[in-house]
């Protein structure tokens, strides 16, 4: 057996894992890299192996991170089957063709401003290019053995963080694999925990808070006194959140702290349909939910949600004090862009951060306290106050991560520590290497593992 870590490795974005058997290749995630330009190269680049000579891909999750390269690989001639959870296919077929048509803006907005340094810009993929992949994708339920591809059998285990995320359980030949490219938190107010670790050989562990510890009810204070003090000075409070998942949380953090009387009743705006979209798929799911039917239809009640670019663009146009919760990810720059350009140079305003925001993007040079941003080519000021919620994160932090492979039912032989920045990794791998004596590592990009029957390790660095 072989493994090519072709993203996730150093950085928290672009997971794609091959697992190759007896001739037989299988991917493992399939996402979109972001942040410094040298990552977002890769997503314009074929990968390190033909993208024909793999079987089938095995999807962890919705999250572009996680899905959002599909399009791409189908593009450069990928025809197998792609197997993920039916909750996992439900948002898929919401967000991939929502980002193709957004990046297709995206360029034509470029190629009309003159804001690109490319004649002409081109979009990543499509709509229709995503509608091409969505074709491929194969709903599978929860604890069901498969066969994704010659050799392999898989089975999917709820992994928390977002609906429908799953650790994949994987087998071919003598080797044993589980691979948790995403997991949540215990306490997450949405969805069940994890399930806990079953044994295997290798074990693929995420580390995007691995040097992190983050609380729920410390968040809720923090976003609380936030936007009481915004609302006073009578600014916007701008909440960047991703479609699927954290989005939802927001809504959710939002409604509990207005029932309480912890925060001013403010006006509430989702500037993108499609997150309300994804509430709609959560209700199809209550097994898999902490909230009731009515509770997840209640996420939406007294929220306005812009039915059109159009309305999207007018929300930071607001002049009275207000929540703005903002689609963001690495398709859906367009009102996110615009947001940052009206309310971003006003110290009234506020902007928080609740997911984790990788090294060279906006929400990085902002939490680091830059003082200008860069924004479809203009530099703009950034004076409004600017905090991190890791707490509202569906991420495990270090210690939910630790509890989580430390309770496996025995010792593994390896533990490749992925989907993190080099220090959150190092970090969580030390403390795995305190508690247990097991060998553990931080994969590099395109570095290739090789396991032979024996069971002995050779790593063999980096492939071309």
């Amino acid at each position: 057996m072989q493994l090519r870590f072709l993203g996730g490795a150093g950085t928290v974005t672009g997971s794609k894992v091959i697992v190759e058997h007896e001739g037989h290749r299988l991917l493992l995630d399939c996402g979109l890299f972001e942040g410094l330009k040298q990552l977002r190269l890769h997503n314009r680049s074929a990968l390190a192996v033909p993208s024909r000579s793999i079987d089938a891909v095995v999807l962890t999750q919705a999250l572009p991170a996680h899905s959002g390269f599909l399009p791409r690989l189908v593009e450069l001639g990928f025809e197998g089957p792609v197997f993920a959870t039916p909750a996992t296919v439900e948002l898929c077929q919401l967000l991939l063709p929502e980002a193709g048509r957004l990046m297709e803006e995206e360029a034509r907005q470029a190629n009309q401003v003159g804001y690109t340094k490319h004649a002409p810009a081109r979009p990543l993929y499509t709509e229709d290019m995503a509608q091409r992949a969505l074709q491929r994708l194969r709903p599978q339920r929860f604890d069901e053995v498969f066969e994704p591809a010659p050799g392999f059998t898989a089975r999917l285990r709820p992994a928390g963080q977002v609906l429908g995320a799953a650790c994949v359980h994987l087998r071919c030949g003598t080797h044993s694999l589980l691979h948790a490219g995403t997991l949540g938190r215990c306490d997450d107010p949405l969805l069940h925990s994890a399930a806990p670790p079953e044994a295997a050989d290798r074990v693929l562990l995420e580390s995007t808070y691995g040097n992190r510890q983050h609380r729920l009810p410390d968040a809720q204070a923090r976003l609380s006194k936030l936007i009481g003090r915004t609302a006073a000075r009578g600014g916007v409070v701008l909440l960047p959140a991703h479609a699927a998942g954290p989005a939802q949380l927001l809504l959710h953090a939002i409604r509990q702290l207005k029932a309480g009387g912890r925060i001013p009743d403010l006006p509430v705006y989702l500037d993108n349909r499609i997150a309300a979209d994804a509430v709609q798929v959560y209700q199809r799911y209550p097994e898999d939910l902490r909230l009731d039917a009515a509770a997840c239809q209640a996420l939406l009640q007294d929220v306005n949600v812009a039915q059109s670019a159009d309305e999207a663009l007018a929300l930071s146009r607001q002049k009275v004090p207000a929540i703005l919760i903002a689609v963001e990810g690495v398709a859906y720059a367009g009102a996110l862009a615009q947001h940052l350009k009206l309310l971003a140079p006003d110290a009234r305003n506020a902007i928080a951060f609740t997911s984790y925001q990788p090294a060279g993007t906006r929400g990085a040079s902002l939490l680091a306290g830059k003082p200008q941003i860069k924004v479809q080519g203009d530099w703009i000021s950034a004076r409004a106050e600017v905090l991190a919620l890791d707490g509202l994160s569906g991420h495990a932090d270090r210690q939910g991560l630790l509890e989580w492979v430390l309770a496996l039912p025995r010792a593994p032989k390896h533990v490749y520590l992925m989907h993190g920045e080099p220090e959150a990794a190092d970090s969580l791998r030390q403390a795995i290497t305190e508690r247990q004596p097991w060998a553990c590592s931080v994969p590099e990009y395109l570095e290739l593992a090789n396991i032979r029957e024996d069971e002995a390790l050779e790593h063999q660095g980096t492939v071309g």
